[in-house]
């Protein structure tokens, strides 16, 4: 003790001693707090990204089930004449476009005649 007081000298030196021990674990339990919140946030992180996909596959699922619904709820003969009133009408972009009609392919040339064979005198060697 650096002074004397009035409390036993056990008493002071095992409060000392606690204090000392106190301060020596606190940056190990520091360091394993930092860890757990790490653990927990990359957890956390998972768990989010793994619901956010199965969200979205419910959310494509439900959609895909929307157009099906609609594509079987609609009569073709009323399909092709919205869709002649949409490509007709005044929808800048989406009117209809007269195609031309292709042009005729060219005839294939006609084979060239086999050449007519020539008689050469053979002579033996």
């Amino acid at each position: 003790m650096a002074f004397p007081t009035a409390v036993n000298d056990q008493i002071t030196d095992s409060v000392t001693q606690s204090n000392v021990k106190v301060l020596a674990d606190a940056p190990a339990v520091a360091m394993g707090n930092l860890y757990q919140a790490t653990a927990q946030a990359l957890a956390n992180a998972a768990h989010n990204a793994t619901n956010a996909q199965q969200q979205s596959y419910v959310t494509a699922q439900a959609a895909t089930t929307m157009g099906v619904a609609t594509l079987y709820a609609l009569d073709t003969a009323s399909t092709g004449l919205a869709t002649t009133d949409i490509l007709g009408g005044g929808v800048r972009g989406l009117q209809a476009v007269e195609v031309p009609p292709a042009p005729a392919p060219a005839p294939a040339p006609a084979p060239a005649p086999a050449p007519a064979p020539t008689s050469t005198p053979q002579t033996k060697a």
